[in-house]
């Protein structure tokens, strides 16, 4: 599997993890939980991915580097969100929204991403290229939920 594609699916199925985290009400405490868990594993897994292989590979080309740099950037405030939403129970009257406006924000990334970044991607890489990294990063993504202890 290619790099992009391998990004894709991963983006394809957050996607779908968020909409069922945003049908969920405070009383929802267990599915909010579990929902929420599964979330933060994916996209911790995701980044792993994305920091170690595909953006140092992609920011090494000059026209991607300003795009690189505002997707860690994008990670971090996640991160931050993601960090609030554990450290707060998840019946709080806030948790909900704090969860839509992470949503929100992990949306935004995915489409810039699967836009411009992409883009980018298939202009400085070739075919080969691009199935050696998603190879690398299929590999990586392996160990690191072996690591972190993720199904």
């Amino acid at each position: 599997m290619d790099a992009i594609a391998l990004l894709k699916a991963d983006h394809d199925k957050v996607k779908q993890l968020l909409t069922r985290l945003e049908d969920t009400t405070e009383r929802a405490v267990k599915s909010r939980a579990e929902l929420f868990a599964t979330i933060k594993g994916e996209l911790t897994v995701h980044e792993i991915i994305e920091e170690e292989i595909f953006y140092p590979e992609l920011k090494s080309h000059p026209k991607a580097k300003d795009i690189v740099l505002e997707g860690f950037e994008e990670h971090h405030v996640v991160d931050l969100l993601m960090g609030e939403l554990e450290a707060l129970p998840v019946d709080d009257e806030s948790w909900g929204a704090k969860s839509i406006v992470m949503k929100e924000n992990v949306e935004h990334h995915i489409e810039e991403e699967e836009g411009e970044m992409f883009k980018t991607a298939r202009s400085v890489f070739d075919r080969a290229e691009l199935e050696d990294l998603g190879s690398r990063m299929e590999t990586r993504k392996a160990q690191a939920k072996r690591e972190l202890n993720i199904p």
